[in-house]
Parts: C-alpha cells; structure tokens; sequence
C-alpha cells in the first residue's frame, strides 16, 4: 500500500524545504559526467513538485543553487545556469497546469543576465496562481541573508527610523528574503550527509529535519509520502512539555 493513503491531509505541513543533494555523485557513481546527474535531478524537482501540489502543500522551497556553488568549475557552473534557462521555460506548462506560483531568494543580482531575465518573465506570468508557491533558492545562502538583515536594519537605525530598542525577533525576520513566507515545518536533505549546508538557518529553528538514504535524482513521490507520514508522527513542543501541547 502506497505511503499516500496513509497521510492525513488535515495536518500537512505548510512549507516544506528541501536540499537537493547528490546529483554529481549520482552520476559519478554511474560512470556518467556530473552535469547529467543535474539533468536527471530535474525529473525529481517535476516529480515532487506536482506531488506536493497535488497534496496541497503551500510552499515549497528548494535549495537549487548556493552562494558557495558560485566556486565550483566554471564548466558546471555555466552547465548549471545553462539547465536553469532551459527548465524555467519547459515547465511553465506545469506550473499552469498545477496552478503553481514561482518565486526565488537569494542574490539574484549574481545570476546571468538571460537567466534572471526569464525567471523574471515566468515569476510575472504564474504570479496570478493560486495553488502553491515553488520557491527557488538561487544565489542564495542564509549566512549572505542574515548580514543583508543586519546591514538594513543598522541602516534605519542610523537613519532614526527604528528604534534601536524596538528591535526583536519579528523585526530581524521581517528583514528576510522569506519575509512573507512562513518558516518550514519539514525540511528534507538528500545525498546522504547530514547537514543544512547555510540554508533557512534562521527560519529553520524549529523545523523537523529528515535525511533519507538517497540522492536526489532518486527521491521521488513515495520517498516524499513516506517522510510526510513520518512528520505526522512527531510531536512538535516548540519547546513546551508534552501536556502543554
């Protein structure tokens, strides 16, 4: 019996954050270059973006391209941007179909010039959709995130529009890049490591983290059942006892 019949969509978790890890060693392993291990994750970002949809899961997050990855090869870094262009434009049916809206984080000021202007075009076109919201993470790392927050917030304090005092948790989050998105209930890391590599540190506080023995060009929907099952067994306190809940 499929994972799926036994989830309760009446406790979904709203925003589901993933790193996508492992596409290079997926294809290293297959004797295969480390760009088409890319190219193979792309069938895994379809797969469960419509299944997430499909659920009716509001937000979901993927972490498609880091701050660090910048220092990779230039040859992967160029195949990278390369895919992106392509994808963003070759899934624009699925998004309409799915009735899902695009959004990106990050510094997007860093990618190249065609590749931002077509996230920008696909971002305008499904803005209207009512379904979920895919988010991308580009150019994005939380470290560069939290220094932007800090730096904005220095600014209007020097500029005696905040007031220093006035200063708490909502004010820093508020600062964000995910300002208007609510921080994820479940955040999932393929590629067997065991680390949230600089992503959504702030937002992450109180995220129920899963790891699954897989790289990403493997994950897909029954993978994504099973975790959603398996969060709907956990008992989240955010920091209160268990009679409090």
């Amino acid at each position: 019996m499929s994972y799926k019949n036994q989830i309760d969509c009446s406790v979904l978790p709203k925003h589901v954050a993933i790193i996508m890890d492992g596409n290079g060693r997926w294809a290293k392993e297959k004797g295969m270059e480390r760009y088409k291990g890319h190219i193979e994750g792309v069938e895994s970002v379809r797969s469960i973006a419509e299944t997430a949809a499909e659920l009716g899961i509001r937000y979901l997050t993927l972490y498609t391209f880091s701050t660090e990855n910048w220092n990779r090869p230039k040859e992967e870094v160029d195949a990278l941007m390369s895919l992106l262009i392509t994808q963003i434009e070759r899934e624009s049916p699925t998004f309409k179909k799915n009735n899902i809206s695009l959004r990106a984080i990050g510094d997007l000021s860093r990618l190249p010039i065609p590749v931002r202007e077509r996230l920008e075009n696909c971002m305008r076109e499904t803005a209207s959709h009512t379904g979920m919201t895919l988010i991308l993470a580009l150019s994005y790392s939380s470290r560069w995130e939290i220094t932007n927050a800090a730096k904005e917030i220095a600014l209007q304090v020097k500029e005696g529009t905040l007031n220093v005092e006035a200063i708490d948790e909502a004010t820093f989050s508020a600062h964000l890049s995910t300002s208007e998105i609510p921080d994820p209930d479940l955040l999932i890391r393929t590629g067997k490591e065991y680390r949230i590599s600089n992503y959504l540190l702030w937002q992450a506080a109180y995220t129920e983290l899963f790891f699954p023995d897989l790289y990403w060009p493997d994950f897909r929907a029954e993978d994504f059942y099973k975790i959603i099952c398996d969060y709907q067994k956990r008992e989240r306190r955010f920091g209160k006892t268990s009679e409090q809940i």
